[in-house]
This record gives C-alpha cells, sequence and structure tokens, in this order.
C-alpha cells in the first residue's frame, strides 16, 4: 500500500504536472496489471504502458512522485513496481553500505597499482541512466 504519510497536503501546485502527463485519457488498465497477470502478456502491457511514459513531458515528477510516496501498483514515469522497488532496494543498501570502493580491473593489483582508470560505483550503487535526475532515489528510504 501507498506510505499516504509520503504525500503532500492539499497543495494544487504540487499535482499540477498531472494535467500534463501523455497518460491523460489513456485507459488506467494499460498501467496497472489485472489479478494473476504473468508473463509475456505482463511484458507486453507494460511495454505498451512504457511507450506512452518515454514520450511524457513529465516522466521525471511521475517517477519521483512514485518512488516518494512508494507506489506499488503499476507503471509510473516508465518504471514498473519491480524496477520501482529494485531501485528503492539500492538506495536502501547505499545507505547501510555506504559508498563502496571500485574493485580492481582485470590486470591490476589489489594495492590499485596497474593502468589508471576511472573510479566508478560498484555494488548497484549506479544512477539508472534511462530515469531523469529528479526520479532517482534520494534521502532516506
Amino acid at each position: 500500500m501507498a506510505d499516504f504519510s509520503r504525500l503532500p497536503g492539499p497543495n494544487a501546485d504540487l499535482w499540477d504536472w498531472q494535467l500534463l502527463a501523455a497518460c491523460r485519457g489513456v485507459d488506467s488498465s494499460l498501467f496497472f496489471h489485472p489479478e494473476g497477470e504473468r508473463g509475456a502478456a505482463r511484458s507486453a502491457r507494460e511495454a505498451s504502458a512504457k511507450e506512452v511514459c518515454m514520450r511524457c513531458p513529465v516522466r521525471a515528477e511521475c517517477a519521483a512522485h512514485a518512488l516518494q510516496v512508494r507506489e506499488p501498483y503499476g507503471v509510473w514515469g516508465g518504471l514498473t513496481e519491480d524496477e520501482r522497488e529494485e531501485l528503492l532496494g539500492r538506495a536502501r543498501n547505499r545507505l547501510v553500505t555506504g559508498p563502496q570502493e571500485t574493485a580492481p580491473e582485470p590486470g591490476e593489483d589489489a594495492d590499485g597499482a596497474g593502468p589508471p582508470r576511472e573510479p566508478g560505483p560498484v555494488n548497484g550503487s549506479r544512477r539508472d541512466p534511462g530515469v531523469a535526475e529528479s526520479a532517482q532515489p534520494v534521502g532516506e528510504f
């Protein structure tokens, strides 16, 4: 169930982004799976929903909303419920484990000797390139 305590108050300005959503007027069953839907049928429906999201001018706001209030069902901002749960899980893991050192490249000693390379995060702490910066999970989840 969505965490309604995380929803903003009755300030219409906070919800105006929904007026611009590409999904307005689209049958909501495209974005929410029926009871027991699995496999190819679910994948096809989610892909169709994501097509609507990909052309949406407020995709980032929608995804950020879904992550913030932990929408439990449906496709929001191009993210399925499983994808949102994965993003939130990664954010929780970063909070618990903290920043991680990068693993040595093949041929590089554990002390870092070897060819120079650009450092990068490991253990799932990379940002999702398919989601706008404002939709990336931040803060406490």
